[in-house]
């Protein structure tokens, strides 16, 4: 401790650019500030400063003393604030995956706040609309609309949310409001695909059991912002997370219908590896977006487009 008190003391005189002003800042004499300087410089074998009667200034080892000597008592500070704040002050790089649509809209616009909140954070946000394996692939933590299949995986809900069947007034009067599942057949549905391949089903629940229905369209893609846009645009019929829609719902640009077989359990939802402790930023990260997620009308006011 003494060698710390030493490069404090150091420090505070270059700073100072006196014995006395830095022997007030310390409540102590200059007299005595000087023998600590002295007494570094012998035990070092070498002058630091080079001193007059009106000023003091650095030796080229004085020069490199003083420098290592601020890093020194910087990294000091930091684990100090570290120990002082707990577990809850977060540190390092944090690298999350998402999907392209609701990270581009939901994740990225709040990470310049959060990193401002936590300085010593750095954010590396990757979107792909791909389930990706975080263990294999290095992430730390997923963001996922969903069921998560993965059992090894920790499953934070984030938000609530259901997918649901859209389309636009105007379209929903030339060809009718479903009534039930298989009315869907006499749609134009608007289905969700994987590189061309067949159109993904659409779940839903009777009677409190899973069905799955196969929609068919002269539409598919494999953009789930594309198959809003074309909902939104009349085309026909699209199965959209309520996150996507809810603002044109609430603008009455857009209906929901068969509200009665929506599965209840498409949770927005945080997952990362099990790991004891939790790190601080994915601990703190998640809080982050629960907090951004639960504001009142958060997601009537967001553009999707």
């Amino acid at each position: 401790m003494d060698k710390l008190r030493d490069i404090e003391t150091f420090v505070a005189v270059v700073e100072a650019g006196s014995f006395a002003k830095a022997a007030e800042g310390a409540s102590v004499s200059a007299v005595m500030i000087g023998r600590r300087v002295t007494q570094i410089e012998k035990r070092l074998g070498g002058a630091l400063l080079e001193r007059s009667t009106r000023r003091l200034s650095l030796t080229p080892a004085g020069e490199e003393y003083y420098r290592y000597g601020l890093d020194m008592l910087a990294r000091v500070r930091k684990a100090e604030r570290l120990v002082s704040d707990g577990r809850d002050y977060a540190t390092g790089k944090l690298i999350v995956s998402c999907s392209s649509s609701f990270g581009r809209h939901h994740v990225a616009p709040h990470l310049i706040e959060f990193m401002r909140a936590n300085p010593d954070v750095s954010v590396s946000l990757n979107l792909s609309d791909r389930v990706v394996d975080l263990m294999r692939l290095g992430y730390e933590i997923g963001i996922r609309t969903g069921p998560v299949l993965d059992a090894n995986l920790v499953v934070i809900r984030l938000a609530p949310c259901r997918t649901v069947v859209v389309g636009t007034p105007a379209y929903l009067a030339r060809h009718g409001v479903p009534k039930t599942l298989d009315d869907l057949a006499q749609h134009n549905c608007l289905a969700y695909n994987e590189h061309g391949g067949q159109p993904r089903g659409w779940q839903f629940q009777s009677d409190g059991q899973p069905v799955v229905v196969k929609p068919t369209g002269n539409l598919t893609s494999n953009d789930g912002a594309m198959l809003t846009r074309w909902a939104l645009e009349g085309v026909g019929l699209a199965w959209r997370p309520e996150w996507q829609v809810a603002r044109a719902v609430a603008a009455g640009e857009a209906v929901t219908v068969l509200d009665f077989h929506a599965v209840p359990n498409q949770d927005i939802v945080a997952v990362y590896p099990p790991q004891n402790p939790v790190p601080a930023k994915i601990r703190l990260f998640i809080a982050w977006l629960r907090t951004v997620y639960g504001q009142p009308g958060y997601w009537v006011g967001m553009d999707h487009e």
